[in-house]
């Protein structure tokens, strides 16, 4: 009796410690995406929201009119797909969401200051479009 105790404790650990038990794998917006970097870590512009935008899913974050928003990627436009930036929001009265990295519509926002431009073209993968 105490063996399988042990082994239900010992699963349910194992489950609870891997972030990917709970978390799903969206469709990919693009194949590529264009970056400051090799690994997409830097900050390639600071935007401003020119409109309000509800994220339609977890890929997606929500931006308030007038918001920062640090850019990290790019991601290249394909056939019919809509154009997306990643980045996440900036400032002290948006603390909760600050550090969130989500996609959001380019035509939704107007650059205020480039930080280095995005001239590395690298391929997305399926953690780019990972939801928890």
């Amino acid at each position: 009796m105490t063996q399988r105790v042990y082994l239900i404790i010992l699963f349910l650990c194992l489950g609870l410690m891997n972030p990917f038990a709970t978390g799903i794998f969206m469709d990919k917006l693009a194949s590529k995406k264009l970056c400051a970097d090799d690994d997409c870590l830097y900050t390639i512009s600071l935007v401003r929201a020119e409109e309000d935008y509800n994220a339609p899913d977890c890929r997606f974050i929500n931006i308030k009119k007038g918001q920062l928003i640090y850019v990290y990627s790019k991601l290249v436009k394909e056939k019919e797909s809509g154009e997306f930036w990643a980045g996440s929001v900036y400032g002290e009265e948006y603390e909760d969401h600050m550090g969130t990295v989500g996609y959001f519509p380019r035509s939704l926002v107007s650059e205020q200051h480039v930080y280095q431009e995005a001239n590395k073209t690298v391929p997305t993968t399926d953690i780019d479009f990972f939801c928890e």
